[in-house]
């Protein structure tokens, strides 16, 4: 495994420029991947949503949003979604790139974005999309064990979808395909690893 540090990453990321528009009746949204170091570990940022919330009540996800019409892109959205939910400044994000696009059952055809953020910092939470915050070690999403596949119906469809369980804390669906996405271009995927432990078994 690679030495993990911000220029590192960067190099494994795609450039920050959109791609293609998102399929017809899809919505265009933006996420930002928060990262930041603690000693020499690389932490993931997520938030819980709040239980009020439209869609994906409760979940773990990535701060972000879909994309308003005033937005010139999806790095915009991203970072305004970002700021509206935990008050992080746009101008302490440093953009190291992006990931691949992410579409969701639910009609979402996510954009991430990885961002350096400083850490710590004054988040304030916006208790109507917000639950909490939670952080975990980078290195904690490696271990094929602590990955899973399984079946999820919506509205009479059925998709795959991954999750990642530690602890007590379930991060699944989407924001568990980025992670994976995250981790194969470092050259780590767990699924595969996991796949083959159960081709053995």
């Amino acid at each position: 495994m690679i030495a993990l540090s911000p220029s590192v990453i960067k190099a494994h990321l795609v450039d920050r420029a959109d791609p293609s528009p998102p399929p017809p009746g899809l919505l265009p949204s933006g996420v930002l991947v928060p990262l930041y170091w603690e000693a020499d570990t690389p932490y993931f940022l997520f938030t819980q949503r709040s239980y009020t919330m439209r869609d994906h009540q409760g979940q773990i996800s990535f701060p972000g949003g879909v994309r308003d019409p005033r937005d010139p892109d999806l790095l915009i959205t991203a970072l305004r979604e970002t700021e509206e939910e935990i008050a992080l400044k746009p101008e302490v994000v440093e953009v190291l790139g992006r990931l691949e696009p992410v579409a969701t059952v639910t009609g979402y055809w996510i954009l991430p974005f990885v961002g350096l953020i400083p850490y710590p910092y004054e988040f304030r939470i916006n208790p109507r999309e917000v639950r909490k915050i939670l952080t975990f070690p980078l290195p904690e999403f490696f271990p094929a064990r602590r990955w899973s596949t399984g079946d999820y119906r919506h509205r009479g469809k059925v998709v795959r979808v991954c999750c990642w369980r530690y602890q007590e804390t379930v991060i699944w669906g989407a924001t568990a395909r980025i992670v994976v996405n995250f981790l194969i271009r470092l050259g780590k995927n767990p699924l595969s690893v996991k796949e083959e432990e159960t081709r053995q078994s």
